[in-house]
């Protein structure tokens, strides 16, 4: 499935779904048949359609889009309890309120975990009454976005939420949300800060190691190496990570190679000497 401002493209979804949505709807019967329900879906004309199939189920639905010229009169009904499905195309993601919603059925893939959150978002407020809310994840939206702990709620960042569910999991004691964010997002800084030292010092040990390539020139006294200009385009770019993990293999310090006919010069060069040394060892065993 194609992408679009990294998210699935919108006008594919509608036709991936439409198989299925007469099982969706048949589905639904064992669950909310008599809970208030808003379902998101990809396109208007997916949304229509299956409020026609959920009414076949002996569902009251209704269909809400951005054209509906009687959008104020169906959101009202439904809030009344005239309706008791709602589906909608991406309508109702955001300032719409109405608290008594005790299911949420998302049909709308996302990669996107906010837009996921502010879906299942319409049916997290508290209501007289209502004791839970039933999510109904038929596209199997939570192995990707994390809604089951307190810091998805409060954070954008999945690294920051984890550190922060760790934290309040490893706490004795009860510990604020707020603050345990703080502390989560201070706590992956200095871990990153970590392993940028650990990569650092591994860094600078594998160069201890490795010669430096005037170094090298200079033992091999090759005055076309260290009076090496670039003439051609390709050779004034940087090395290809395929050279420097040559050069790094033949022992030579490759961030002083500063192009890529420099690093193509240089591992010539060591080929060269390499096939002679193997040359010479096989004259020694014929002679």
């Amino acid at each position: 499935m194609s992408q679009q401002a990294g998210d699935f493209k919108t006008s594919d979804l509608g036709t991936a779904l439409d198989p299925y949505l007469s099982g969706i709807a048949e589905e639904m019967r064992n669950y909310c048949h008599d809970r208030k329900t808003v379902v998101f879906l990809p396109l208007v004309k997916t949304s229509q359609k299956f409020c026609e199939l959920l009414n076949q189920n002996g569902f009251r639905a209704a269909e809400v889009n951005g054209e509906s010229k009687d959008r104020e009169q169906i959101l009202e009904d439904f809030e009344n309890d005239k309706f008791n499905v709602l589906c909608n195309s991406m309508l109702l993601t955001e300032g719409w309120d109405c608290p008594s919603v005790d299911t949420i059925v998302v049909l709308r893939p996302t990669r996107v975990r906010s837009l996921y959150s502010q879906m299942v978002g319409r049916g997290t407020r508290l209501y007289e009454g209502k004791t839970e809310l039933l999510l109904l994840d038929f596209l199997w939206h939570t192995d990707r976005h994390e809604l089951c702990h307190p810091a998805h709620l409060i954070t954008e960042s999945d690294e920051v939420a984890q550190q922060m569910t760790k934290n309040i999991e490893d706490s004795p004691v009860p510990v604020d949300i707020e603050e345990a964010e703080v502390m989560a997002t201070e706590d992956v800084l200095a871990q990153r800060e970590e392993a940028l030292a650990k990569q650092l010092a591994e860094m600078k040990r594998r160069k201890l190691k490795l010669v430096n390539p005037i170094q090298f020139e200079m033992s091999i006294q090759a005055e076309d190496l260290s009076n090496y200009k670039p003439a051609f385009g390709w050779e004034v770019a940087p090395p290809t990570q395929k050279q420097v993990d040559a050069l790094e293999k033949y022992g030579l310090v490759p961030d002083e190679i500063e192009n890529a006919g420099k690093a193509s010069k240089m591992l010539e060069t060591i080929r060269k000497k390499k096939r002679r040394r193997i040359d010479y060892s096989k004259t020694n065993k014929t002679t």
